[in-house]
């Protein structure tokens, strides 16, 4: 009957000799320092961050208790309107959160309105709904004329800069529907709308940089790439060294 210690049994959790210990207790070592270095960072961003509003959310904030009394001055609804500007201009934005921006953006703008003017701005921002309805080509110069010519008419309304990038939101985002008075749905939604998109979690070890990057960007990118081939590397280095103390040497 044959010996089953044969010497071919291998296992990494029951070492049965010096070297095979030592390169278990090796590894786990290295692999510990690796866990801590990817796993305690992200914990300590979890403990260090700190809610940080973007500006956008500052201003929407400060305009927000008049503009759900009614008591919104022309300052107030233009920084309730570019505040929501800048929520429609991100990506990701569900369709009905984008929905309720809209209209509510839209009511400012019209409030802002000169009354004389009113009528026919709604019948601007009517007819570019119709041709975007109908079109399936953004590049279509029925639409791109439609939205050009309301865009210059609609952009001083809100008093952006010329630059500003949120100039070229408005056409696209304003609706004629639903826009006589703020809705209850909006009044309940926006703030959390608000507080979603433009309210971030921050900390020194995000906003620090390090040779140029942002300093989380780095860890994750550049460090921690190198610390996995260092590891690498004295693994190699001390299971040598112990290969040299045990004579078991090529």
């Amino acid at each position: 009957m044959k010996d089953p210690e044969n010497g071919y049994h291998i296992s990494f959790f029951k070492p049965t000799t010096v070297q095979a210990r030592f390169n278990r207790n090796l590894v786990i070592w290295l692999a510990s320092i690796w866990f801590i270095a990817i796993f305690g960072f992200q914990i300590a961003l979890r403990v260090l961050e700190q809610p940080t509003p973007e500006p956008s959310y500052t201003a929407f904030e400060n305009s927000w208790e008049n503009i759900k009394s009614n008591d919104a001055t022309a300052g107030d609804l233009k920084s309730f309107g570019t505040a929501l500007l800048s929520v429609l201009g991100k990506v990701a934005i569900e369709e009905d959160e984008r929905a309720v921006l809209a209209v509510s953006m839209s009511w400012s703008f019209f409030e802002l309105v000169p009354a004389e003017q009113r009528s026919s701005m709604l019948e601007e921002v009517a007819a570019l709904e119709q041709i975007k309805a109908g079109v399936t080509d953004i590049t279509n110069p029925e639409f791109v004329g439609a939205k050009k010519d309301l865009l210059r008419n609609a952009a001083p309304v809100f008093g952006l800069e010329s630059k500003d990038p949120r100039n070229v939101l408005i056409p696209v985002e304003l609706t004629s529907k639903n826009i006589n008075s703020l809705s209850d749905e909006a009044k309940n939604d926006l703030p959390g709308i608000m507080k979603k998109y433009l309210v971030h979690n921050q900390s020194f070890l995000t906003d620090a940089k390090f040779l140029g990057f942002p300093f989380h960007y780095f860890y994750s990118a550049v460090f921690l790439l190198i610390l996995f081939v260092g590891l690498c590397w004295l693994y190699c280095i001390r299971a040598d060294r112990r290969n040299v103390i045990l004579g078991i040497e090529d």
